[in-house]
């Protein structure tokens, strides 16, 4: 045998030793990670606007497109499909365009009018396992139920149907003790003044439509009447905003607002005149609630809240904060029946000085406008009116048909008012859905998510119904036209157990669950002044009333 060299011997062994402990040749790299696709196109029922629909159809087919081919495993857990209350909705899966294409649609039909949300979460895979880049979110806002959801009834009909319904807000859930009117539905022992003074002329209103008798309404009137003369708290005879309806105690309306409010006083004065006029009787009953209506009518001090004499009257006053509120009570807003009031009083009547150089302070500081918005020139107050309360609440008992002053004809301001809110909704330059000449009325409402005054300068998307039902006295025509439409086409949503709730949004479906004393009052009112003029015509037959208005240079044929 021979031997091997000792060099060869070497190299095979180093040849040996690098093919067993590794080679010069590097690892084969890893493989990359699969990328991330995106989403390309969105069609809802064929067409794209966004990510946000109105009046889509009870069964809407949504098409989510993406950059590459979609894991069929992954959809199913990626895709939600929810009711504006979080409830999950059954829906339907399917593929298109080589499955890049995810089709959506709900197993059954939507509910009209709501709020849904479409999404697809990043949790989405592509065929490689690519992860989609970012979540897609889709709402819905299914189209209006145009079917009628009540029998068709006559105009009158409708008419004492929603009198009578709203009545019950102020009859049914008036406070047990006091009779007087809660401020809302959620309002527990808390009274409002003001809207209990709406209430009384609804009262009235009541009786004189057999919806209550008489005698009903005269008791109701008596424990009201009872209980602001000797148990409720007064400041200088005023009434504060807020009173609890049991014990008759303030109850504060803002830390500083825990005492006289004269505004709310002043709605409420307006309904008792009213009452007492209407409860016209010689027999002891009803002469015994007259003169206890002019004892607190009587006690209000309305000159006092001059505050040391001013040519202006201030709204508020507090027995621990005095007059820090500071407040002057000055126009065109929704308060110039305090100024007729006080004018009016035979034991505190203020001269005509603090009328011309408080309220319309002579014409001066926004008091006059005289501009004119879509044809409809607008005597008094801001741009567009403002909200329209400004034209209800005085005017439940002041008629201001053929009345006149140095500032203005006010039939002519509320009448245009009222026309320029219907117009701005019916042309609705915000373009919200709904909004049309049968869907109109901006004024002060529950909103989503708060309270707001709305009007053509502050529009926000909320439809009142008290708004152009209040204003059928000066709008007879639009406002019967709202009245069909929030009543036959929207009653599944708007017609609860007190007539209309507050307001609603047609543009991200909200309806509020809310009915307000000031809200459901001028409702009832302002229909039977439409009507008949019945509150109209008791309020200004008052000789007080009269005389007052005559001081502060009105004139009106029923002066």
């Amino acid at each position: 045998m021979k031997s091997i060299p000792v060099v060869l011997l070497g190299l095979v062994l180093l040849g040996m030793g690098c093919g067993k402990g590794g080679s010069d040749t590097p690892e084969p790299p890893p493989p990359p990670p699969p990328s991330s696709f995106s989403f390309s196109a969105l069609k809802v029922d064929g067409s794209f606007n966004g990510f946000s629909y109105t009046s889509t159809s009870y069964r809407p087919v949504l098409k989510f497109s993406f950059s590459t081919k979609v894991n069929q495993a992954t959809v199913s857990g990626a895709v939600s499909f929810k009711a504006n209350a979080g409830a999950a909705v059954p829906y339907s899966i399917a593929m298109e365009n080589n499955d890049s294409t995810i089709v959506i649609q709900s197993a059954g039909n939507l509910s009209p009018l709501t709020r849904y949300t479409v999404s697809v979460a990043t949790s989405l895979q592509s065929k490689d396992n690519g992860s989609l880049l970012s979540a897609i979110d889709v709402n819905l806002y299914t189209k209006i139920d145009s079917s009628r959801k009540f029998p068709q009834i006559t105009d009158e009909q409708l008419l004492d149907k929603v009198q009578q319904q709203t009545f019950k807000y102020f009859w049914d859930f008036a406070h047990p003790v006091s009779g007087l009117a809660r401020e809302r539905n959620t309002s527990g022992d808390i009274v409002t003044s003001g809207g209990s003074g709406f209430g009384i002329m609804a009262m009235v209103a009541a009786v004189n439509r057999g919806f209550i008798t008489r005698t009903q309404g005269l008791t109701r009137m008596q424990t009201i009447v009872a209980f602001l003369k000797n148990t409720a708290q007064k400041f200088h005879g005023a009434f504060p905003h807020w009173l609890n309806g049991a014990t008759g105690a303030v109850v504060p309306f803002s830390t500083k607002d825990n005492g006289a409010d004269l505004v709310e006083t002043s709605y409420l004065i307006q309904g008792l005149l009213a009452a007492r006029q209407y409860f016209n009787g010689v027999d002891a009953a009803e002469t015994t609630l007259r003169a206890d209506i002019n004892t607190i009518w009587n006690g209000v001090e309305w000159s006092w809240f001059r505050q040391n004499n001013q040519d202006v009257l201030y709204w508020h006053w507090s027995p621990d904060y005095a007059w820090q509120m500071n407040l002057p009570i000055k126009g065109w807003n929704e308060c110039l029946i305090t100024y007729i009031l006080a004018a009016s009083s035979t034991t505190s009547a203020i001269p005509k000085s603090v009328y011309t150089g408080g309220w319309t302070a002579n014409g001066a500081n926004g008091f006059t406008n005289g501009n004119t918005y879509y044809g409809l020139t607008l005597p008094l107050g801001p741009a567009y009116g403002g909200p329209l309360f400004f034209s209800h609440y005085s005017f439940l008992g002041v008629n201001p048909n053929g009345l006149t002053d140095t500032y203005a004809a006010y039939q002519s301001q509320v009448v245009n008012h009222s026309r320029i809110n219907y117009e701005y909704c019916k042309a609705n330059p915000k373009t919200y859905f709904g909004y049309s000449d049968s869907c109109w009325g901006l004024t002060a409402s529950d909103i989503a998510g708060g309270y707001a005054a709305s009007s053509p300068a502050n529009d926000l998307g909320f439809i009142a119904p008290t708004a152009g039902l209040s204003s059928f006295p000066y709008t007879p025509v639009e406002s019967m036209k709202a009245l069909k439409f929030f009543y036959y086409v929207l009653g599944d949503k708007l017609w609860k157990e007190y007539g209309f709730v507050d307001a609603f949004s047609l543009k991200d479906p909200w309806f509020a669950d809310s009915f307000l004393a000031i809200d459901q009052g001028p409702i009832i009112v302002m229909i039977e002044n439409h009507r008949t003029g019945l509150l109209w015509n008791l309020f200004t037959s008052c000789p007080e009333v009269k005389a007052g208005m005559k001081n502060l240079g009105f004139t009106a044929p029923y002066l």
